[in-house]
């Protein structure tokens, strides 16, 4: 039976939950068919990727600075919270004409399925199949529920209220009985009405359900291959292994940033909204474009290579002053020229390409991967196979270079090309071709109120490639004080440094400022990070009171 004009009657809140409700199931129903079918993309992650390419990079740049790694999550409670009541006028509008609303449900599964087909991951069949399932789910919940509101003696109870039938249960039956619109001899049907309290129960059940196969879909999409396939990884372990860091390089001041970063509190920035599962056993590496020997690379090829370790800082471009986009670790994998070498690069080739498995894109120059630094096809990171949100089973680490050139993840292709002849992700977006990452300095304590008296004031600086030279601190007008720098582990890594402080009572503006071992001292006029990295002096306001 098909819903008629009439449950129009019911309260529009009633048919607007009934939206809400049936787009929750279809969504639901999405991840799960999502975390089921491989390569399968939900319809809000397919469509919040598809957010991420179009948005103008000045409104990339503004998520992450107001939401920091946090920038995904509130993309997606976004285009929900935008969901709600644009599912709320699908069920008002079912309601008064079925196929409306349907159609709707239609469109909107149609334009995730094209999302997902834009940006699938190797697996274009089966990309819009959540989608597809989406839209099924939602149509039929659709119709279950707004059958289930038709009747004119449901229209009357709605309206008036559960306790006016309570009180004159005959009277509404009488209403019924007589009421011109109801037949004779009602046909018979197999959708019963529902009172309001049942209905609200119903749609409680629904709910819990859809949040219920949500949160299951998500898992089988978590614990795809790829989580047995790293779990089965074992690194063979470097040929000359790096000693350990000498002594003296982590400061151990509280609240001080660690020289290493562990990995499950490592920054990430990319663009993949839901983290690409890739297993070791399908995947290959091919380096193709302009070279003389075409390779293509199994994850055991890289094992069986030469692997070697690096300590490395990474930092992202969008790192705005005293921000906490970067981060160290200790490195390990192939190095990337010896690969190159193998290849036969053609020597007018001036650009390296990385590419992803979902498509991203990173071009940096080819003199970057043979001028001496450690440059890296890595698969560990500080000593385990890398986490499958830094990039398993393979990325690119390039040091000296800003990620959004150099450090792809989850790497599927190195292509040899020209900076002329192609342009990486974000540079069609309004950022620099090319990105060595600048001098930096930031101060991790104090921050907030202190007690007079002797105070470290502490952080961390980098000029990756060219190493930090000095670091100097400056307290109010007072003159720049040189800090102590912790020992150095290499031009690659960040380093630590310290001030003794005699805090005053009052309030103190403290900056730091670093100068790299090319005699370049950090300016203090602050510079955006678009186009290619910020710039300026890291500056707090301490406030020194006394105890009771």
């Amino acid at each position: 039976m098909t819903p008629s004009a009439d449950s129009a009657r019911a309260p529009w809140w009633i048919h607007a939950l009934v939206g809400v409700l049936s787009a929750a199931v279809g969504l639901a129903v999405g991840e799960l068919v999502a975390g089921l079918v491989g390569g399968g993309r939900s319809p809000v992650i397919a469509i919040g990727d598809a957010v991420i390419d179009l948005v103008p990079a000045a409104v990339k740049e503004f998520a992450i600075a107001v939401f920091g790694q946090a920038d995904k999550l509130a993309l997606v409670a976004g285009i929900l919270v935008l969901l709600v009541p644009l599912a709320g006028f699908i069920g008002v509008l079912a309601a008064r004409r079925f196929e409306l609303g349907a159609g709707a449900i239609v469109a909107l599964g149609a334009l995730g399925a094209l999302a997902a087909l834009t940006n699938a991951q190797g697996a274009p069949a089966a990309a819009a199949i959540p989608s597809v399932a989406a839209v099924a789910a939602g149509v039929l919940t659709l119709h279950w529920l707004t059958g289930r509101l038709e009747g004119p003696a449901l229209r009357r109870r709605l309206a008036r209220g559960a306790s006016e039938e309570a009180n004159h249960p005959e009277a509404v039956h009488q209403e019924a009985v007589h009421d011109e619109t109801v037949p004779e001899q009602p046909p018979p049907v197999t959708l019963h009405p529902l009172d309001r309290r049942t209905f609200l129960r119903a749609g409680a059940v629904l709910a819990a359900g859809a949040v219920g196969v949500t949160v299951a879909g998500r898992w089988l999409q978590a614990r795809a291959s790829a989580v047995a396939s790293r779990a089965a990884v074992v690194l063979s372990g470097a040929v000359a292994p790096l000693p350990p860091l000498p002594a003296g390089t982590d400061l151990g001041i509280p609240g001080l940033t660690p020289f290493v970063t562990p990995n499950a509190s490592f920054y990430r920035i990319d663009t993949a909204l839901s983290v690409p599962q890739v297993d070791v056993d399908g995947w290959r590496l091919r380096v193709f474009g302009m070279v003389g020997r075409p390779m293509e690379l199994t994850f055991a090829d890289l094992q069986a290579r030469e692997l070697v370790e690096a300590d490395v800082t990474i930092a992202c471009v969008s790192n705005e002053v005293g921000g906490d986009l970067i981060g160290n670790a200790r490195w390990m994998g192939v190095r990337l020229a010896d690969v190159l070498a193998e290849a036969e690069v053609d020597p007018r080739a001036d650009q390296i390409v990385g590419r992803s498995v979902d498509g991203f894109t990173a071009g940096f120059p080819t003199a970057a991967a043979l001028d001496g630094r450690e440059a890296l096809i890595a698969i560990g990171m500080n000593g385990e196979p890398l986490p499958l949100d830094h990039g398993f089973p393979a990325r690119l680490i390039i040091p000296g270079l800003y990620g959004y050139v150099s450090a792809t993840k989850w790497l599927a292709e190195i292509e040899l090309t020209t900076f002329d002849a192609f342009n990486g992700y974000w540079i069609p977006r309004g950022w620099s071709k090319e990105a060595p990452i600048k001098t930096q300095s930031r101060i991790d304590v104090p921050r907030g109120a202190v007690s007079p008296g002797r105070t470290a004031v502490a952080g961390v600086a980098w000029a990756q490639g060219r190493g930090i030279e000095r670091v100097e601190v400056q307290v109010d007008e007072e003159p720049w004080a040189e800090a102590r720098l912790a020992e150095a582990a290499g031009d690659d890594t960040w380093r630590q440094w310290v001030y003794e402080w005699n805090a005053e009572p009052g309030s103190h503006r403290l900056r730091v400022r670093a100068t790299d071992r090319a005699g370049d001292t950090q300016g203090e006029r602050r510079v955006q990070p678009i186009p290619n990295g910020a710039e300026g002096w890291h500056t707090v306001v301490v406030d020194v009171t006394p105890g009771p």
